[in-house]
């Protein structure tokens, strides 16, 4: 375990000069080990009563399994003491550069052991509701992660290209319309051109990326369970994007409520940066 981080204390100048510049970085000891006991405990309670958004992301042949999960953490307390009350809002409203920081969602992504399942090249944000630049997703293991089995970036993608969300599985458009978007570059074709970022992860670091970074992540060796818990925050300049499609993960009803290029401002996005008790 790394030395932890309290709240009160910043993040070094040159973290938040990296992931401005990078668009991801890592940081060591984040969670306490009591926030960190606390966390497998909301995983471990999320795995054995998954929502309804949950799904099975790997093959049937498979021989591990690759379970996610999304926006559970308003009924999940372990969950939400995390997002609220640990170092999360605070970290993140420093690499935002922002004012503020509200929770937009939770995501639980678990890779059992042996799981061929990769996880190809994305961007999260053309998934999404939300427009704007100041955004932060954590990715937060709570098992030792290898190198080789870690989240992958490539630096500086998140400079503005949106590139077409197609499903993992099968790669169909279920988004933005066919060529609406820039497609995906043979990224691992041409590592000269697509510098790329990975970190070996103990329990309770992180890794912080903007929402339009590229990233992938492999499958999983013999013995090594990849459980991991993903939190995302949204700063000062997001907007609603108004979609004409299901979005994912989905919030139905938020158009009714909230008009395209309004602030995120709704009950299922509280600000919890700056602390108010």
């Amino acid at each position: 375990m790394h030395p932890t981080m309290p709240y009160h204390c910043p993040l070094a100048p040159e973290t938040i000069q990296a992931f401005a510049r990078d668009g991801a970085v890592v940081v060591r000891g984040a969670l306490t080990p009591d926030e960190l006991t606390l966390l497998v405990q909301g995983i471990e309670h999320n795995l054995a009563d998954l929502s309804p958004l949950a799904l099975v992301a790997s093959e049937p042949d498979d021989p591990g399994r690759f379970v996610e999960d999304f926006c559970t953490w308003q009924t999940n307390g372990a969950y939400r003491r995390i997002l609220t009350e640990s170092a999360l809002p605070r970290i993140a409203a420093e690499l935002m550069q922002s004012r503020t920081a509200r929770i937009y969602h939770d995501h639980l992504l678990v890779k059992e052991a042996g799981t061929r399942q990769p996880t190809p090249w994305h961007q999260d944000q053309p998934y999404y509701n939300v427009s704007g630049r100041q955004n932060v997703s954590f990715w937060m293991p709570v098992d030792p992660v290898p190198l080789a089995s870690t989240l992958r970036f490539v630096a500086g993608s998140h400079a503005g290209t949106w590139y077409m969300p197609r499903t993992f599985r099968d790669q169909q458009a279920r988004w933005f319309p066919e060529g609406a978007l820039a497609e995906l570059p043979a990224i691992d074709e041409q590592p000269e051109r697509f510098r790329q970022l990975g970190w070996a992860l103990e329990p309770g670091d992180l890794v912080a990326f903007q929402m339009l970074t590229l990233h992938a992540s492999s499958g999983t060796g013999p013995g090594q369970r990849r459980r991991v818990f993903s939190a995302r925050y949204l700063g000062d300049d997001s907007r609603h994007a108004v979609r004409a499609w299901r979005t994912s993960p989905p919030f139905p009803g938020l158009a009714e409520r909230l008009p395209d290029g309004a602030p995120m401002e709704d009950a299922l996005f509280p600000v919890v940066w700056p602390r108010t008790a």
